[in-house]
């Protein structure tokens, strides 16, 4: 099943033996969400991992006065709402349907249950959560020491991949609150890698990057 696949290829299941993979895979519960659609909310109750099957979801939280920041965007095999298997706590994010997706949702019981049998696995745990902080640290690290171009051209070129033609699955609202700007100094940062010739504007969110170096360049500066 398309499931059992994806959780054989995400970094926390992969490291279970097969047959345990297998027996999680069978208890999979795959939910279909529309673009626009909440996954969950902000201080929700939490009870369920999930892994990203099809389309795209972004992450995001708000501030008291309601402000939204993206913390992240994920595709196929993108895995997100583990925390609650450690602590209980509410979700410490909202997540929303970028596309119209396909996710699948693993009950924590099941995971507890996985993670007493093979302990071992706390091991390639604890790396997932270093490599989030580590994440975390680097947006930090970016919005103390990179302006609002450096940070467009850095967001612009992970949601490009390795594609020059590229579409960004997100408002400009949205793509502001993955910059950590304003949009109108985003789409400023924007228009000035169009006139210099780094980048070209197709429409309706889609873009081609005509030269990777200078932006690549930029975005460390």
């Amino acid at each position: 099943m398309p499931a059992r696949r994806l959780l054989d290829a995400t970094e926390l299941f992969a490291a279970l033996p097969g047959a345990v993979v297998e027996e999680l895979g069978e208890l999979v519960e795959e939910r279909s969400f529309t673009r626009g659609d909440l996954v969950f909310r902000q201080g929700d109750p939490s009870e369920s991992l999930y892994v990203v099957l099809d389309g795209r979801v972004a992450i995001s939280t708000r501030s008291s006065d309601g402000r939204e920041s993206v913390v992240a965007v994920l595709e196929a095999g993108g895995l997100f709402g583990e925390l609650g298997v450690f602590d209980g706590e509410p979700r410490s994010a909202d997540v929303r349907a970028l596309t119209d997706c396909t996710l699948a949702a693993l009950a924590y019981d099941h995971v507890r249950r996985a993670i007493d049998d093979r302990p071992e696995i706390l091991r390639t745990i604890v790396r997932l959560l270093a490599q989030r902080l580590r994440a975390t640290d680097e947006a930090l690290a970016d919005a103390v020491f990179l302006d609002v171009p450096a940070r467009t051209a850095k967001r612009l070129l992970e949601l490009a991949g390795d594609q020059d033609d590229f579409r960004i699955p997100l408002t400009q609202e949205e793509l502001a609150g993955l910059v950590g700007a304003s949009r109108e100094r985003v789409n400023k940062a924007i228009a000035l890698f169009t006139r210099l010739g780094w980048l070209e504007t197709l429409g309706r969110g889609r873009y081609r990057i005509l030269d990777r170096e200078s932006m690549t360049f930029r975005a460390r500066a």
